[in-house]
């Protein structure tokens, strides 16, 4: 069984709901990592994604044998920024070893600075993430939003009145 992500903190860890995200910065990479925050920090989408995910270690692996895989968050992270950047496994590389706020959302800390992945390693995680799986938690991360709209929408216009959009 995957770990889901790293429980204990490390020394210099940042907590993935205090990672400080440019809300003016019009780059792709601070949004995708906003919504990355949202399904961490909300506990129902959050078990709702995970659970999916769950459904991405292959049955014959033995989770005694061999070096620890990533955990599912890391391999959510990389999986998304790879799909929604439309980049290559080298790109994402270069991502995850040298762009400092995608290291923290990978919960890096400062003993992890010279932790560096490995491309194959990077493959071999990020291509579990099959279309259908990706779907699913599509579907999840759209109901959230979708519940997150109608409760501004709830507090703006009363119960029961439908904007006109």
């Amino acid at each position: 069984m995957r770990k889901v992500a790293n429980i204990q903190f490390q020394i210099g860890q940042q907590d993935i709901s205090q990672i400080y995200l440019d809300p003016k910065s019009r780059d792709d990479i601070p949004q995708l990592l906003r919504g990355l925050q949202h399904i961490y920090t909300t506990p129902e989408v959050r078990q709702a994604v995970f659970k999916v995910l769950e459904n991405i270690v292959p049955v014959n692996v033995d989770s005694k044998n061999g070096r620890p895989g990533m955990t599912l968050w890391k391999i959510l992270v990389l999986g998304t920024l790879r799909l929604n950047l439309n980049c290559d496994y080298d790109r994402l590389l270069e991502l995850a070893n040298n762009h400092k706020t995608i290291r923290e959302m990978l919960q890096h800390g400062m003993l992890d600075d010279m932790k560096q992945y490995k491309l194959q390693t990077i493959k071999d995680n990020v291509s579990l993430l099959t279309p259908e799986i990706l779907d699913k938690i599509g579907q999840i991360v759209v109901n959230s939003g979708h519940k997150i709209v109608k409760k501004k929408q709830t507090k703006i216009f009363g119960a029961g009145v439908i904007p006109l959009c």
